[in-house]
């Protein structure tokens, strides 16, 4: 059994009573591992009508379940569903936050400390293609990582940046519907998943990242919509972590209120932090927290925030009218025969010779971007040569040439590894020229094919190892 830092023990025992022994005895246990299926390509019965693994639904989560042990040792990041992004591994408690973000159509998204892209995922998912979503990370190599999964998505409406909080806070003034702060914290909560989460706890305590949780929310605060909602979790149960900056963004800001989110058997209520009001206790007490010894996941906490509405009229945000896109070039205008994707909610532009479609008429700012929207592809030499992501972003019913492979054929496998593949005994619609690879359905790449053989053209850099 993993051994605690004592004065986390002292805290977990003051926190617990008489139920600090139950959560005790859950280091004992094997950690829960958990998937969640991706809103953008799947329903709930579509994706259990094909569904590779044992399922048990994480009964929190609509599109989240368990994977079992054995499972695990089969590797789920190496199925070929992975590859066609249709789930991402998570951790069940995990999943939590972005479940209870009601994100509709049309929301202008932020997710502000959004990488490795666990809630980022979801959120873009739940937007099923309209509206947007700022991803943003201040780690650069961090925000790659994230962008590669929102790629995986197939999302086309989304724009992943590297910047300092407030920086945004400078251009997106009251700009955001919905806003999720996944806060850095000491991690508390993970201790039994990631027990070296307990050394560096040691390092750098509570008392290192409450002011770092204060800052961020009150920058989340100012970027909220008039009537918009925002969620502050973290994975520690540290209440200076937690209800502490809850308080801290209530005496700050009177236009903020904590209001209850969708609720479950197994959460437990905020805790009252002693010499605040009365006003402020009740709504720290509309706070969640989860504990591993009451729910199959480890520990988490959050707050969904609503902004009050100040006046009865609400801030415009102001939008560009739709802009024309850029001239396309021939050898572009002769690919995109070949699809029927939806371009109509967006736009085209060029950078230097690399072809992006940017959702929306929002004119965003000058910032540090890993990516505007979808990256369609690149002009070489006069060719075009499409984009893993606009892969990703397309389907048998987006695009006019597919090579469809089962799950089951060593193929599939080969592909996904780089390599040239006979498909002679597969029906075409073309026999030659570009063709999008699907694996039961759905798309996995792109590769050229030329009398039976298919060259690859699957992205060097997520090639199953």
């Amino acid at each position: 059994m993993i051994n605690l830092p004592k004065e986390f023990e002292q805290e977990m025992r003051s926190l617990l009573g008489i139920e600090f022994e139950e959560y005790r005895k859950t280091y004992e246990n094997p950690v829960r591992q958990g998937l969640r299926f991706n809103p953008y390509k799947l329903t709930k019965s579509s994706w259990e009508a094909i569904m590779p693994f044992k399922k048990e639904q994480i009964p929190w989560v609509e599109n989240g379940y368990y994977i079992h042990t054995g499972e695990m040792e089969k590797n789920p990041a190496r199925h070929s569903y992975y590859f066609a992004g249709l789930y991402y591994l998570q951790e069940p408690s995990a999943m939590t936050p972005a479940s209870r973000l009601e994100i509709e159509p049309y929301d202008k998204v932020l997710d502000l400390c959004a990488a490795p892209g666990g809630k980022a995922t979801e959120l873009v998912g739940r937007l099923h293609g309209k509206g947007i979503l700022l991803a943003n990370d201040l780690s650069n190599s961090r925000a790659k990582a994230l962008l590669k999964n929102l790629e995986l998505t197939g999302a086309p409406n989304f724009y992943v940046t590297s910047e300092e909080p407030a920086k945004l806070v400078k251009h997106f003034s009251e700009f955001f519907d919905k806003i999720l702060i996944d806060a850095p914290c000491s991690g508390e909560g993970m201790f039994h998943k990631e027990p070296k989460m307990a050394e560096y706890w040691l390092e750098k305590s509570p008392d290192y990242y409450s002011e770092i949780q204060k800052e961020l929310i009150i920058q989340g605060a100012q970027m909220l919509k008039p009537g918009g909602k925002m969620l502050y979790s973290t994975c520690t149960f540290s209440t200076k972590e937690n209800e502490e900056t809850i308080a801290y963004l209530l005496e700050q800001r009177d236009d903020m209120e904590v209001i209850t989110p969708l609720g479950y058997e197994g959460f437990s209520e905020g805790i009252c932090i002693e010499g605040k009001s009365q006003e402020i206790c009740k709504q720290l007490k509309q706070c969640v927290r989860i504990f591993p010894h009451k729910m199959g996941g480890e520990g988490h906490f959050m707050a969904l925030i609503q902004k009050k509405e100040i006046s009865d009229e609400k801030k415009e945000i102001k939008e560009t009218a739709a802009q024309k896109g850029e001239k396309l070039d021939a050898c572009v205008e002769e690919f995109l025969k070949l699809v029927s994707f939806d371009f109509s909610h967006g736009r085209m532009k060029k950078e230097k010779d690399k072809l992006y479609f940017l959702p929306e008429n929002v004119e965003m700012p000058k910032l540090r971007y890993l990516r505007t929207g979808l990256y369609l592809g690149e002009i070489k030499k006069n060719r075009f040569e499409p984009s893993q992501a606009f892969a990703m972003a397309l389907s048998p019913n987006t695009f006019h040439s597919c090579v469809m492979l089962s799950s089951n054929d060593i193929r599939t496998v080969k592909y996904l590894k780089g390599e040239t593949i006979d498909i002679s005994d597969l029906k075409s619609d073309q026999e030659k020229g570009w063709q999008l690879v699907c694996v039961d359905g759905f798309s996995l790449g792109f590769g050229k094919l030329n009398r039976g053989i298919l060259k690859n053209k699957y992205y060097a850099g997520w090639r199953m190892q």
